[in-house]
């Protein structure tokens, strides 16, 4: 298993402030879950979540039109 195949960043604007990587989907979207906790007040605050072994965008918060 890659034990880093689930890439969360956390963005402030434009700019990347925290990442985290996981090999379990089911945790990667625990961490995402508690993000949007912790950091959800940030200004301009995004978090997205990556499957690195397919290249797609598998969450995005807030939600984008």
């Amino acid at each position: 298993m890659d034990d880093q195949r689930y890439h969360l960043t956390l963005y402030a604007g434009a700019r990347p402030v925290m990442h985290g990587w996981w090999g379990k989907r089911a945790t990667a979207d625990r961490k995402h879950a508690a993000w949007k906790r912790e950091h959800g007040s940030v200004d301009g605050a995004r978090i997205v979540l990556v499957d690195e072994e397919t290249g797609s965008v598998l969450t995005i918060w807030p939600d984008e039109p």
